[in-house]
């Protein structure tokens, strides 16, 4: 990891407490821990195939969360985040996202849901907008959101977190089911005024 100066602790809380603004920070007592790293990293992760075959793989990160563990963060990444509240991609938005998904034991796309919002509604809407999703990456055409919410319903819910506080207008647009079950969800309506994390 690295040092943090001050101004960097708060540029990461501010971006961090995006999410929870409307839910509190009680949603973030299962962990207390963040590491920064300069730059992007690269992590090793067990994966095991069809066939029960275990291999490693290494991949090049901007931010993971661990469940029950820290969030890694590239400060390189989250600085990019706060120079550009615009563009949709905001790692540190994203890696928060995680751990409110974490909340029921594992990111899945299915953090635990207020007592006034209906299960069954969120999966229909979320499974048919990651299913959308995935046919147009498959396709090879441009995806409304960044094509890596296609690796699965943990990465979807993270990638359209971070289009709903950076993008809300244009996932309102093109997903507003998804859009309704995210207010209801983060209980915040960003495109009800434009938004400015710096």
């Amino acid at each position: 990891g690295m040092r943090l100066e001050d101004w960097q602790r708060v540029v990461i809380a501010a971006q961090a407490c995006l999410p929870v603004l409307r839910l509190g920070l009680r949603w973030y007592e299962g962990f207390h821990e963040i590491i920064v790293y300069p730059a992007g990293f690269v992590v090793e992760h067990e994966e095991v195939d069809e066939a029960g075959v275990v291999g490693y793989r290494r991949r090049a990160l901007s931010g993971e969360s661990w469940l029950r563990g820290p969030v890694v963060l590239a400060w390189e990444d989250v600085e990019h985040g706060a120079r550009e509240p615009h563009d949709g991609s905001n790692v540190v938005i994203h890696e928060f996202a995680h751990k409110l998904d974490m909340e029921n034991g594992a990111a899945n796309g299915m953090p635990p849901l207020h007592p006034d919002m209906d299960r069954e509604t969120w999966t229909r809407v979320m499974q048919r907008a990651y299913d959308h999703h995935c046919a147009l990456v498959r396709r090879g055409h441009a995806p409304i959101i960044d094509a890596y919410a296609a690796e699965g319903p943990g990465e979807f819910f993270a990638v359209i977190s971070e289009a709903f506080f950076e993008q809300p207008h244009r996932l309102q647009r093109h997903y507003p089911a998804v859009y309704a079950q995210l207010v209801a969800f983060y209980r915040q309506d960003p495109g009800a005024a434009p938004w400015r994390l710096l």
